[in-house]
């Protein structure tokens, strides 16, 4: 009879707690999340569920890229892990060249010279059985950028399914969508080979087309990677060469071979080195061979005037892991000659710093292309004509490998996951590193120029259901704020704390929204859903209000009025008749936890009053009119 109390008043006690629990998260929170709670999958304090599963594949590619006709020609072996419940019927295959088939949706623009008829499926083979390629075939439908097989037979929960395919298609001359050709020899390459889609505890396969806006979800794989190019290209790529001493001759292998363990900036080649013979050995053609274990993509470039400097960083001073940082870059781009340096100390400022994690792979190659792309260990960057702009660039790219590579982010679901954390991530190695840029109010003035306008909608907006400059609203400037804000609030220790459970608990997986929100909850010890919804639910804005009332003649009474309802830090500024000011009022978001519409405070008159202020630079707000009280 006493074991039986026992036994029923601890079932209570953990009803209690599992309601307390969901009463706690105020988060409006979508079915389809909320099944894969009920399911196991999720929880709702933000850590995989006991039953969380993900797929992943092995892939196995070999490719040809001939630079003069602009033609890549591959052959590929995928084995495909089902570690799902589920039996899939059918799989989706990602062929991203397809935003230039004939007929298919472009967001982005699309050169008409560069519109043409898509990948070529030359071979398609599933567990040893053939699939017509020419489009006779009823199992087989393409989608936009989806390749669609139903098959016969269903891979099973537990098991693995082995595709073959080969391919070609021609990379656009004139249309540069993330990449492209630079100059008739330099080419970055990306979204190149057929890609299984990510079938995943939330949506099931990824059924989303590719339009050029919205970027990558990708499942965590294994690449074994052979590319094949002319002689004297050089070629970097996702991943670690491992034939190196195949293709260079020695001096440049020993300057290679020497960067690898440098502390310092190794010019690995140089004009001169192309000046004095090829930068590879003397066969017609050279293959690279790259291997990258657990990231969600591969990706390549290659040039025959490209110069190559780079240099090694310990990452992680307990275990002593290095990290080989390189920049390859045009002759003519002067800015390049110092990105492996801004490089190698944004990346030694994200592994001690913040979010002060030791940097994830073994690679980082800045390539100088055009605009300002990542990929695992490798981003596609312009060159720029101020320094400041290419140290942000630099940084907010590099600053992407841990959002959304490591944490394998749905970025088109939910682009502000790592385009925000990119942004504000940086912030202070941009402010010391780019003497007389100020990050943070570069970020505050081009969300105030949006910010409670129809183009300002919360960032839990489907990515792919947004577009241009809703889409940059949503993903970068609030976000971008709304980190910070949150890092302010929180303080940096117990903001550190929380980012490393969040990503303690979710690296190398598929976190949601929701995981973040609820880690956060968890580890801070405290529900911030008040600040969550405001910033990433609800249609509020940064609008800040100042009034004040002079009291007595000894004191002025100031209010400040959240009329956007976004919280934000308040901070008030006087000055003085004589040319004096100072700040007498300087507190975090959290003035607005309790739902306050209006805070107030007593200022005591030391000296006769000119103006009293209400914000400063780097604190968005769309009206700053009603932000100043003069006497």
């Amino acid at each position: 009879m006493k074991a039986t109390k026992i036994f029923s008043s601890l079932i209570f006690l953990l009803f209690l707690f599992q309601n307390a629990q969901a009463q706690q998260n105020n988060l409006t929170i979508p079915l389809n999340i909320q099944k894969a709670i009920d399911n196991g999958t999720r929880t709702l304090d933000g850590k995989p569920g006991p039953k969380y599963w993900q797929n992943k594949s092995d892939y196995n590619i070999k490719a040809w890229f001939n630079p003069r006709t602009r033609e890549i020609t591959g052959e590929e072996k995928i084995v495909y892990y089902n570690e799902s419940p589920d039996t899939l019927k059918q799989i989706y295959i990602r062929l991203y060249h397809d935003l230039f088939r004939k007929g298919n949706i472009r967001v982005s623009e699309v050169n008409p010279a560069d519109v043409d008829n898509g990948v070529d499926v030359k071979m398609l083979k599933i567990d040893g059985k053939d699939f017509k390629t020419d489009g006779s075939d009823k199992k087989i439908s393409r989608s936009g950028t989806n390749l669609i097989v139903n098959l016969e037979k269903p891979i099973a929960p537990k098991s693995k399914a082995e595709v073959e395919t080969n391919w070609d298609f021609l990379i656009p001359k004139e249309t540069r969508i993330r990449m492209g050709m630079y100059d008739s020899t330099s080419f970055f390459i990306s979204y190149w080979y057929p890609q299984l889609a990510v079938y995943d505890d939330i949506d099931g396969w990824d059924t989303q087309s590719y339009t050029g806006l919205t970027e990558m979800y990708n499942d965590f794989n294994n690449y074994d990677v052979e590319i094949t190019v002319p002689k004297n290209f050089l070629l970097w790529a996702t991943g670690v060469l491992q034939n190196g001493q195949e293709i260079f001759p020695t001096q440049i292998f020993e300057k290679y071979e020497k960067a690898l363990s440098s502390d310092s900036i190794i010019r690995i080649v140089t004009a001169k080195d192309y000046e004095s013979g090829p930068v590879t050995l003397d066969k017609d053609n050279i293959t690279y061979k790259y291997k990258a274990d657990y990231v969600p993509d591969f990706c390549f470039a290659t040039s025959n005037h490209y110069l190559w400097d780079g240099s090694s960083l310990t990452v992680d001073k307990n275990s002593g892991r290095k990290t080989f940082i390189a920049a390859a870059y045009n002759p003519g781009s002067k800015d390049f000659y110092g990105v492996a340096e801004i490089a190698r100390k944004a990346i030694e400022s994200f592994s001690t710093h913040i979010p002060g994690w030791p940097f994830p792979y073994p690679r980082m190659t800045v390539f100088n292309g055009e605009g300002g792309m990542e990929y695992p260990m490798m981003v596609n960057d312009s060159s720029e004509p101020e320094f400041w702009i290419t140290v942000h660039l630099t940084s907010h790219e590099i600053s992407h490998t841990y959002f959304p590579f490591f944490m394998g982010i749905n970025e088109r679901k939910y682009a502000w996951m790592d385009e925000g954390m990119a942004t504000m991530l940086p912030f202070d190695f941009q402010t010391w590193n780019a003497p007389g840029y100020d990050p943070r109010s570069r970020n505050a003035e081009s969300y105030s120029d949006f910010a409670g306008r129809e183009e300002d909608v919360p960032p839990m907006v489907l990515s792919y259901n947004l577009m241009n400059p809703a889409y940059r609203t949503a993903s970068y400037r609030r976000p971008g704020a709304a980190y910070e804000f949150l890092r302010q609030l929180l303080g940096d220790d117990l903001f550190t704390k929380c980012m490393h459970e969040y990503m303690r608990r979710w690296n190398g997986k598929h976190p949601v929204p929701f995981d973040f929100f609820f880690t956060f909850n968890q580890t801070a010890g405290q529900i911030l859903d008040w600040y969550f919804k405001p910033w990433f639910f609800e249609t509020k804005y940064p609008d800040l209000a100042l009034a004040a009332k002079q009291q007595n003649g000894d004191s002025i009474y100031v209010s400040v009025s959240n009329i956007g309802g976004i919280p934000e830090p308040v901070q008030l500024k006087v000055y003085y008749d004589d040319g004096s000011s100072e700040i007498v009022f300087d507190k975090n978001a959290s003035v607005w936890k309790d739902g306050k519409t209006v805070i107030g405070s007593k200022i005591s008159l030391k000296k006769k009053i000119k103006k009293i202020e209400l914000g400063n630079t780097q604190i968005p707000d769309v009206n700053k009119k009603n932000n100043v009280v003069e006497f």
